[in-house]
């Protein structure tokens, strides 16, 4: 069963036993300090393991006081100019553990990818934006790919409902059948864009077509006045993050143990990009 989206004050949380744990999405400043101890009864009345949060670093000082850390950070974040901090709260030792050694994979990584800018080439493939009757092959695709995910992208009616938010989807066809697929989700508010959701059926990958649906989704961002992009990508997935390392993305942490995905808790990668004016 997913997590839910929910309003603890002003502002937007996700929290379930899917990915155990408190994600505090969208902080309103008016909510400030109190939602921190709003938060700890969710933590107490469901015994969740993780609290993940995105704050503005201007209101990070009592996050910090009570126990948080910084994990990732992605400056330029609101509207352009206001930097974020990822922070986390554990609340079990097992879900904080982490072996040394794959930080230092993610780092080597970086350091070997982050100067080989690429532009995707097309080739055959073309990429289209989504819309609502797409949704039944849209979700198809990514039960396909995704044994679990935290969010209910496997559900038609929940691709639609995004849809009709801010968020946007472009795919990729071969002969017909949709074969690749992700999705911008857009803050119009604070001008940032989260780049997610790609799915690439097995057989398709190796081919560069998450580039191109990056690529794309960049250049839709911009046409709104979306000045910063970023990403929570699956640490696990080196293909996905050399796709953004060669975009021009820079890596700025790791969120430890943080998602329900493909079958077990993942950690994922904070990779972000200044869009050009």
């Amino acid at each position: 069963m997913s997590d839910i989206l929910a309003r603890l004050g002003d502002s937007l949380i996700q929290h379930g036993k899917h990915n155990d744990r408190v994600y505090l999405m969208k902080l309103s400043p008016g909510d400030y300090p109190a939602i921190l101890s709003g938060i700890e009864e969710l933590v107490a009345e469901h015994r969740y393991t993780k609290v993940f949060a995105k704050v503005p670093e201007s209101c990070a000082e009592e996050f910090l006081r009570h126990g948080y850390q910084i994990e990732a950070q992605v400056p330029d974040f609101y509207w352009g100019k206001i930097r974020a901090l990822f922070l986390a709260k554990y609340y079990s030792e097992s879900r904080k553990a982490f072996p040394e050694q794959e930080l230092q994979n993610v780092r080597e990584l970086v350091r070997t990818t982050a100067a080989r800018r690429e532009v995707p080439e097309p080739g055959p493939f073309r990429v289209a934006p989504m819309a609502e009757p797409d949704a039944a092959a849209m979700a198809e695709l990514y039960r396909r790919v995704f044994p679990s995910y935290p969010f209910p992208i496997d559900r038609p009616e929940y691709l639609r409902e995004t849809m009709a938010g801010e968020t946007f989807y472009f795919g990729i066809r071969d002969c017909g059948r949709l074969i690749a697929l992700s999705s911008a989700e857009t803050d119009r508010e604070y001008l940032n864009a989260e780049m997610t959701d790609f799915a690439v059926l097995p057989e398709y990958r190796g081919s560069g077509l998450a580039g191109l649906l990056l690529r794309q989704m960049e250049e839709a961002a911009q046409r709104l006045g979306i000045k910063t992009a970023y990403t929570i990508a699956r640490l696990k997935s080196a293909g996905m993050n050399v796709t953004f390392l060669k975009s021009g993305y820079s890596y700025t942490g790791t969120l430890i143990n943080n998602t329900q995905i493909a079958g077990g808790f993942e950690s994922m990668n904070v990779l972000y990009k200044k869009l050009a004016e």
